[in-house]
């Protein structure tokens, strides 16, 4: 028993010195390198470790911030360019009013205005021809006073805001309370345009009306001083003849002062008067 137990550990160790020779000329070979190369060695592993470094970096940045020319993107993405307003989409997909000229369109008209219904909300257009604001409120009669307003504001920055508005009186009172969502403005040839979408129903509130209801549309343009409104440029502003219903597309034109002579009614049957009475002479 005993010889067999010392036989059986003698075999035991020599298959665990056969074990460790096996492993040891790799083991040696690292050795040698280290004590051969000294920094040498360091240098190497250094380098290889900077160059798979550079090559994940360099790919990286080729796939995150190249474009396919080769250019780096700017820091910034660009800004979208305002879509300018279509006039031939009127009294179809969406309502408009137009004031000034006959024929204007919404670059040319001195005031001009579309909504239409986008899902839950909807979506106005403004554009005026004015530097500082421009602006339509919605109101239970044709004056201006307790009316609920929404303003596109041109500031000293070069930016036109979406600004919520309160008449009280005939003081416009700003309110934090903004229901302007989805707002894009642009200043350009003298003319303030802004397009942005409101909620159709709103909590009961004095200074928000519910779209869904019928309202007189109030039509305003003026000028601002440093980003704020002051008096609209003309002294009885446009109003609707009658309520609007966001649910009908109407494409309605309404002439500027300077077109009124020759449209109204009374003015017709005058130059007919005066007519008849130069062609019959006096008496």
């Amino acid at each position: 028993m005993a010889v067999r137990s010392r036989g059986s550990w003698w075999r035991l160790l020599l298959l665990l010195l056969l074990a460790g020779s096996a492993a040891s000329p790799a083991e040696e070979g690292g050795g040698r390198r280290e004590a051969g190369g000294g920094e040498h060695g360091e240098e190497a592993a250094r380098s290889h470790h900077d160059s798979s470094y550079g090559t994940f970096a360099s790919e990286f940045y080729d796939l995150r911030y190249l474009s396919e020319e080769g250019y780096p993107f700017p820091t910034a993405p660009p800004v979208d360019p305002f879509a300018k307003i279509r006039v031939d989409d009127c009294g179809k997909t969406k309502g408009c009013f137009r004031y000034g000229k006959p024929g204007c369109n919404a670059e040319t008209c001195d005031y001009f205005l579309s909504y239409r219904r986008i899902g839950a909300d909807v979506e106005f257009e403004l554009s005026a021809d004015t530097d500082g604001w421009v602006a339509v409120g919605f109101s239970s009669d044709k004056k201006m006073g307790g009316d609920d307003v929404m303003a596109c504001v041109h500031d000293d920055n070069g930016r036109v805001r979406i600004q919520h508005f309160y008449n009280v009186g005939q003081w416009a009172k700003e309110i934090q309370r903004n229901p302007a969502r989805d707002e894009e403005g642009v200043f350009e040839n003298n003319r303030v345009t802004c397009r942005f979408k409101r909620p159709v129903y709103v909590p009961r509130e004095e200074t928000i009306v519910d779209l869904h209801l019928s309202w007189y549309y109030l039509f305003a343009w003026g000028p601002a001083i440093q980003g704020s409104i002051t008096r609209h440029d003309i002294d009885s502003p446009p109003v609707s003849e009658h309520v609007v219903s966001i649910y009908k597309y109407e494409d309605i034109f309404m002439p500027s002062a300077a077109y009124q002579t020759f449209s109204s009614p009374f003015c017709l049957l005058l130059i007919v008067a005066l007519t008849f009475y130069l062609l019959m002479g006096t008496p």
